[in-house]
């Protein structure tokens, strides 16, 4: 067949025997589902427009199998990343081929997701109710009594009940077609490529997500032959996932992106940007404080308005023409929660917008000093809330410059305790010189566009730290 390759070189380079032999176990399901799958692609035509998704499991090595476009997922991943080939190139047939402790197990929250979203894709759920690659563990389709590696008793009521995703997916509103077929005989094996062409057919026809839950056998970890597996799945599996079609609806085609726009004036009105070039400060880049690429990293209390100083320095770089990053972090609680934001100002180009050990720390509150000051690189520089942190911890190096700006008493002398972020940008400006005054001054207007009533405030709040810093210097 075409849409397999004529030799499979996962063993010793496809030579030999090896080369036309996969690696799942005689008797193994897998073999007739890859079988029905390549046919279904076959038939509609779409070999060189397919992506299949394999994860971790059973099926892992089928892009050495399958000729047409594969990628690897991470365990549990195959259908957030078939969501993102579907999205990015909404012309490509996208199948995610998963197994049950894969699908329904560690990845069951992107499956749900991925089922309610609706987006044409196809999945195919293999279920063998064992975990197969990893050792024989139970898995969520696990049969009650049933023993495995990890339920040498058998699976009891303490273990939960099985469960059909077949009907859970069903139940959805976004899927369109959802049927559970099995392979222990020929009736049976006709249904099963029937029903994993028309899931296949779905997404060809743009007509939504289709699911496919297919009956497999596993003689290995059944420790039976595979006549004996057969009839296992027949006897014992299909009374509790019942065999049919769950649901089989026939919407009008919808899934048609239109054509991504790149114009300009369209895009910059999408997200809120001005058309104007920005006035540029800087003769050059503050190499002085790193030759390339300066890291940044401002921690304090949630509230503090660390996140917002660090979103000003970014903008404020990238006004200047240098590439910037900003990289949130925040605590459980909106207020009162830590929070830190790495930031990274480039001459070029940011490589990695983590900031482990930055050149510079302003640290709004005594715990932000404790964790990240001993991070701070040799003659680096510290600028730290000296109305809040009354003690400096030991374990600094000797090397790193300390400036103790009081950001909250010089903040609440103005009236307003929220602006003492942009006292600490002040204070960040006269101690390292990172930019000329008016840049960070221009990205703080910038922000506060809408409301401009605040902008007198914020001026005097950086004119503040400013000076503070200076008079420090002195």
């Amino acid at each position: 067949m075409s849409v397999f390759y004529d030799k499979f070189l996962r063993h010793n380079e496809g030579q030999g025997l090896k080369a036309n032999s996969t690696h799942y176990c005689p008797g193994c399901g897998h073999g007739l589902a890859h079988k029905f799958l390549a046919e279904a692609i076959e038939e509609l035509g779409i070999q060189d427009n397919t992506i299949l998704i394999s994860p971790v499991g059973c099926s892992v090595f089928a892009y050495y199998y399958f000729d047409v476009g594969n990628s690897q997922a991470a365990h549990g991943r195959a259908a957030a990343v078939a969501l993102g080939h579907k999205l990015s190139n909404p012309e490509a047939t996208v199948i995610s081929y998963q197994g049950d402790g894969d699908l329904a197990s560690i990845g069951l929250a992107e499956t749900v997701s991925a089922a309610q979203l609706g987006a044409p894709i196809t999945v195919i759920f293999i279920n063998n109710a064992i975990y197969g690659m990893t050792g024989g563990q139970m898995a969520p389709t696990t049969l009650m009594g049933q023993q495995t590696a990890t339920s040498p008793d058998g699976r009891s009521l303490f273990n939960g009940l099985p469960m059909r995703m077949a009907e859970l997916i069903a139940g959805l509103d976004g899927p369109i077609y959802v049927e559970r077929v099995a392979l222990f005989d020929a009736k049976n094996r006709r249904l099963a490529k029937k029903a994993i062409k028309k899931a296949v057919q779905n997404q060809v026809e743009n007509r939504g997500y289709s699911f496919v839950e297919v009956l497999s056998e596993c003689p290995t970890h059944l420790k039976m032959s595979p006549e004996e597996t057969e009839k296992w799945v027949k006897e014992c599996m299909v009374p509790i996932f019942p065999l049919g079609v769950k649901k089989d609806l026939h919407p009008e085609p919808w899934f048609i992106k239109a054509e991504p726009s790149f114009d300009p004036a369209k895009m910059l009105k999408v997200i809120g940007a001005s058309s104007e070039a920005p006035v540029r400060n800087c003769e050059s880049f503050p190499a002085h404080i790193n030759p390339l690429d300066i890291s940044l990293k401002l921690a304090g209390s949630g509230g503090d308005g660390a996140q917002t100083a660090a979103m000003l320095i970014a903008k404020a770089a990238i006004n200047e023409g240098f590439d910037a990053t900003h990289i949130p972090s925040y605590g459980p609680e909106s207020r009162g929660g830590t929070s830190y934001a790495d930031v990274h100002v480039a001459k070029d180009e940011v490589l990695n917008p983590a900031s482990p050990q930055p050149d510079v720390l302003i640290a709004f509150n005594a715990p932000s000093l404790s964790k990240f000051g001993p991070t701070v690189k040799k003659g680096g520089t510290i600028i730290y809330d000296s109305s809040i942190v009354k003690d400096v911890p030991a374990g600094l190096d000797p090397s790193v410059k300390l400036v103790g700006v009081p950001f909250t008493e010089i903040a609440v002398d103005l009236g307003k305790a929220v602006v003492k972020n942009i006292v600490a940008l002040g204070a960040l400006q006269a101690a390292t010189g990172i930019f000329p005054k008016e840049t960070l001054m221009t990205a703080v207007r910038q922000m506060l566009k809408d409301k401009c009533a605040l902008i007198p405030l914020n001026e005097q709040a950086y004119a503040w730290g400013i000076k503070a810093a200076e008079e420090l210097a002195k």
